[in-house]
């Protein structure tokens, strides 16, 4: 009865975990939907992006599913584990298969389309500089979100610091954006010097996104597959004692 309790808890845990994060996500795709001055918003009204953006970052409806749907994994999961509900594993179960499968058909999908998905983000990269080049610095939402997103990553631009080179910001302020170089005192002369004798070090905000991701991927696989085999393990702990 100790390994079975130590099921349930750490059952009782993960999917605790998991409702919480379906709470948060809902949370950010109503945000999206609702506010007027979301980042969501902004990249659409981009002059110039191409005209598949405003499908492809239509995220809200995408966040506020995949919250509900972890909200609702994460509820079976705690109240199966609590109250010993085969019912609830099972259909548990049952989600995480439909949800394993979507995300087979999503990968594949991926991998026909890759060219295309590849062309449009160099299309959306290219108009994003614009963007910065053009705005960062004189438009306060656009320079509020790119200091977040560059303080957060600890990147700078969209490809790297050269994203900046001629734009509004350096042209006024004879400086780079201090997250490009927060490597070296503030003052902006050290900053342009230590851009250019050290641009190596300095990464863009889209391959830093992409290398959390991957550097993460396996992560969330494994911590999937264990809540997978905790889930396994207390449905036939279920089964076992209910044949006694």
């Amino acid at each position: 009865m100790g390994c079975f309790g130590f099921l349930k808890t750490m059952m009782f845990l993960f999917n605790g975990i998991i409702f919480l994060a379906g709470a948060v996500i809902l949370g950010v795709g109503i945000w999206v939907k609702v506010d007027s001055g979301s980042i969501l918003n902004f990249l659409q009204n981009i002059q110039g992006a191409p005209g598949e953006l405003g499908q492809v970052l239509n995220v809200g409806y995408l966040l506020i599913a995949v919250g509900a749907v972890l909200l609702i994994l994460g509820f079976l999961g705690c109240c199966g584990a609590i109250r010993e509900s085969r019912c609830m594993l099972l259909l548990f179960f049952i989600i995480i298969l439909i949800v394993f499968i979507a995300e087979v058909a999503g990968a594949i999908v991926l991998l026909v389309f890759k060219p295309l998905a590849e062309n449009l983000i160099k299309q959306v990269g290219g108009e994003v500089v614009k963007s910065i080049r053009n705005d960062y610095g004189k438009n306060s939402d656009v320079t509020g979100l790119w200091n977040s997103t560059m303080t957060t990553l600890k990147c700078c631009g969209f490809n790297n610091y050269t994203d900046f080179t001629n734009s509004y910001f350096v042209n006024d302020t004879k400086s780079y954006p201090f997250q490009c170089c927060n490597r070296v005192p503030s003052y902006k002369y050290h900053r342009i010097f230590f851009i250019f004798l050290f641009p190596q070090t300095i990464s863009g905000c889209f391959p830093a996104l992409k290398k959390l991701v991957d550097d993460n991927a396996v992560i969330i696989i494994a911590v999937a597959l264990g809540i997978a085999a905790l889930e396994i393990s207390l449905f036939l702990h279920l089964n076992r004692f209910g044949e006694m």
